[in-house]
């Protein structure tokens, strides 16, 4: 039960785009379509997952017992990009056309800062397994995905509204944005 309620509050409640506001530029940058936000989506749930787990071994096998915690924003960094560039290379040879599928988000992921902020929170909350950090590290990224494909989805409607010349583009996106923040502020009381 607990694991459920870790869940649904990293995807709703605490939703890391929405709440916690990482993932900004992603969110408002590639979110015109609902397919390339659910393809960005896909990347970040395997990024952020493989990312957190390997950050969270680095974290509790190497930085805290050799006392090298002032080096961790920067292991961290260094991890994430070639844990990226690894799956590129693995998926190009593997998989080709998971390759494609993700192809242009791999790279991108690199310089997401929701992938690096969960890495780090993770590592302030003491009471995290391994097993614990690397679920809501998957739970963060599916709420990130779900953000990002409920955000595609009113812009895509947006082109099918008549909206005022001066609000057309990034201030109907920020209005929405807000909006949509609103709503999911609604599940607050659901999870304590």
């Amino acid at each position: 039960m607990e694991y459920i309620l870790m869940v649904i509050s990293c995807v709703f409640v605490n939703n890391i785009i929405l709440s916690q506001f990482l993932g900004i530029c992603p969110f408002l940058g590639v979110s015109n379509k609902i397919s390339t936000s659910l393809g960005r989506g896909v990347a970040v749930i395997f990024v952020m997952t493989l990312a957190t787990l390997v950050t969270s071994l680095i974290n509790t096998y190497v930085l805290v017992p050799l006392n090298l915690l002032f080096l961790q924003t920067i292991a961290f960094i260094l991890v994430i990009a070639a844990l990226v560039q690894m799956l590129e290379i693995i998926l190009k040879k593997v998989s080709p056309s998971l390759y494609q599928a993700l192809g242009i988000f791999l790279p991108l992921i690199t310089t997401n800062c929701a992938v690096l902020g969960i890495a780090i929170a993770v590592t302030q909350k003491p009471e995290f397994s391994i097993l614990d950090s690397t679920l809501y590290a998957t739970s963060m990224a599916i709420g990130f995905t779900v953000a990002i494909v409920i955000f595609a989805g009113l812009r895509e409607q947006l082109d099918f509204v008549k909206v005022p010349k001066a609000m057309r583009g990034v201030p109907i996106a920020l209005i929405t944005a807000g909006i949509l923040s609103l709503a999911f502020m609604g599940f607050a009381n659901l999870v304590k």
